[in-house]
């Protein structure tokens, strides 16, 4: 099919980007590609690092977690060799972005993350979205960088009790 196997992996890394409905973090497309071991660990980095300087995806880092995003360099690139993309490989993509769908969305959909204000404090800044529209955006103040490193990891665990109860309590 390929004379360069990279070559495919970064197709499979833009097919999924494409077909699935919310953002995907390195760490879901490694779980799925090595998973199905297409390849190994170091062999998707580069593959990533090529796609990035490519500009065919985009990344943001937010506290450990990378979401990759396409581009419509992406996009057209996808377009045209998408056809060289076997059906089963296609298959395989389309059923785990279905069968992990929530899963998927809630990782991207719950974000904290922190940094040191210009006053000393820090700063955990928490987010819940729902189909991209944001549900709660707090920002709380606290003294200690481990406050909100705490602060940031129960958000993960717990927002949609945090969401629930300042429904409950503001109306």
């Amino acid at each position: 099919m390929f004379d360069d196997p990279l070559t495919l992996y970064k197709l499979i890394l833009l097919y999924m980007l494409n077909r699935s409905s919310t953002p995907l973090t390195a760490a879901q497309i490694s779980d799925f590609i090595l998973g199905k071991e297409y390849t190994n660990f170091l062999t998707l980095q580069q593959v990533i690092g090529e796609l990035t300087e490519a500009k065919l995806i985009t990344t943001r880092t937010i506290r450990n977690r990378t979401q990759l995003f396409l581009t419509e360099s992406g996009l057209e690139t996808l377009r045209f060799f998408e056809n060289r993309i076997g059906d089963a490989i296609k298959h395989d993509v389309n059923s785990y972005l279905k069968e992990n769908e929530i899963t998927l969305r809630n990782e991207v959909s719950v974000l904290g993350d922190y940094y040191k204000s210009t006053s000393g404090e820090y700063e955990a800044r928490l987010v819940a979205k729902e189909r991209g529209i944001s549900l709660v955006d707090i920002t709380l103040s606290v003294p200690t960088e481990e406050m909100a490193s705490s602060i940031c990891d129960n958000w993960q665990k717990r927002s949609q009790e945090v969401y629930q109860a300042l429904v409950k309590l503001l109306f």
